[in-house]
């Protein structure tokens, strides 16, 4: 465990999120050394850490242990007058304030945003909802599935024919959280300059249409609908996943000179010069007759032939990694992409690294995943010095 320093060491920041998209936010922060309060309901606590199996030793369910690291957990129930008083002394001894309630949830609470103002002029206040707080779907629950469904992504994901796939992992959630960092990161950058109240309004809906990228550029350029290409490029041909003797892999020819590269390694000399495939926007245009050329090719030989052939050239191929392969593969492993840490329940349990590498001030693994509560007492006594007698009363209440 690191003890250096942390760049946001200093700043503290109130979690109010559950799930996936608000922790996977706050957990940024928390790697880059903020100190992050994660409030829960002292019974349910984030539902996420029932979201099994697999489990940990002690019942850590993986799916909270992925985005709840560098966090201490405060139990605290808001529907309680005592509980909103403690969260108003949090807040404002906060810095930064980040919830994923629907719409209008902590307004119900009598926290609106003049009144958040009010508890901490120089707060950032962030929410991250399904669809922003304007517009008329405001009101909706978000989930993921349909942030990528209404976003678009999934019309241009997946096999030419058939359904759309969604993203195998809840990309809508995670960029969601990865955007609200980035707002969060530039506006304490600006309040280190001049204190003010920041509000931000991120949502997983504007997330996907963000992540639809070059995509939606194709379309607004073009007028020209995007359709599903499988694993190949709408833009650059050959760039797809080819089938080997035994079995598949990814490869990219992204310039002409990659492809006159790639011509004679697969002894194909005469592709180079062949006006259908002589610049990109020929094999672009010539897709269906260059992939199927390229499949007799590629059925010959084995992948590891494949990828040996076109390391040897410097052109871009890889294996489909299964995830077990992926924390064998020497460069996962000396980017140091798999950790461990010491967990009160678990033991010592593996965690993803970060992939914010910054060699002058690394990102911090200080916490594991917290016990439901496990900070309360410490952090009540921490902030505001309540004494044993009063931490035992708000116990009893049912406030903490």
């Amino acid at each position: 465990m690191s003890e250096e320093n942390g760049l946001l060491q200093g700043v503290r920041v109130i979690d109010l999120t559950r799930i996936l998209a608000g922790p996977y936010c706050t957990m940024i922060l928390g790697d880059l050394g903020a100190d992050v309060i994660k409030v829960e309901h002292p019974l349910r606590g984030d539902d996420t850490r029932q979201w099994g199996p697999p489990f940990a030793e002690g019942g850590q369910s993986a799916y909270f242990i992925s985005a709840n690291r560098n966090k201490r957990s405060l139990s605290l129930n808001l529907k309680t007058e005592r509980g909103l008083e403690i969260l108003k002394q949090l807040i404002h001894e906060g810095d930064v304030l980040v919830e994923n309630f629907k719409v209008g949830t902590l307004e119900r609470l009598g926290l609106d945003e003049q009144s958040l103002k009010d508890i901490n002029p120089g707060l950032i206040y962030c929410t991250i909802t399904g669809y922003g707080y304007t517009g008329p779907y405001k009101d909706r629950p978000g989930y993921d599935f349909m942030a990528q469904a209404l976003g678009g992504f999934m019309s241009i994901n997946g096999p030419v024919e058939g359904e759309a796939y969604r993203a195998g992992i809840a990309i809508a959630d995670l960029s969601a959280g990865i955007f609200a960092s980035n707002a969060i990161l530039a506006s304490l950058y600006h309040n280190s300059r001049k204190e003010s109240w920041q509000r931000i309004d991120i949502s997983l809906l504007d997330s996907m249409v963000a992540l639809t990228s070059y995509a939606a550029s194709n379309y607004l350029v073009s007028d020209e609908i995007p359709q599903r290409l499988g694993n190949a490029h709408p833009n650059i041909v050959p760039y797809q996943t080819f089938k080997a003797r035994d079995g598949y892999f990814a490869m990219a020819i992204g310039n002409d000179g990659q492809w006159k590269t790639f011509c004679e390694a697969i002894d194909k000399p005469d592709w180079i010069e062949d006006s259908r495939f002589k610049t990109n926007p020929d094999r672009v245009a010539n897709r269906k007759v260059l992939t199927a050329m390229l499949e007799h090719v590629f059925e010959k030989n084995s992948i590891a032939e494949w990828l040996a052939t076109f390391e040897k050239n410097d052109l871009p191929a890889a294996p489909i990694n299964t995830i077990d392969q992926v924390f064998q593969n020497p460069q996962v492993q000396a980017r140091n992409l798999q950790l461990t840490i010491q967990h009160p329940l678990a033991g010592t349990i593996p965690l993803l690294g970060s992939p914010l590498k910054i060699p002058t001030n690394p990102t911090q693994m200080r916490l594991p995943p917290p016990l439901l509560g496990e900070h309360t007492d410490q952090l009540l006594q921490e902030l505001f010095d309540y004494d044993a007698q009063v931490l035992e009363n708000l116990h009893e209440q049912g406030v903490l």
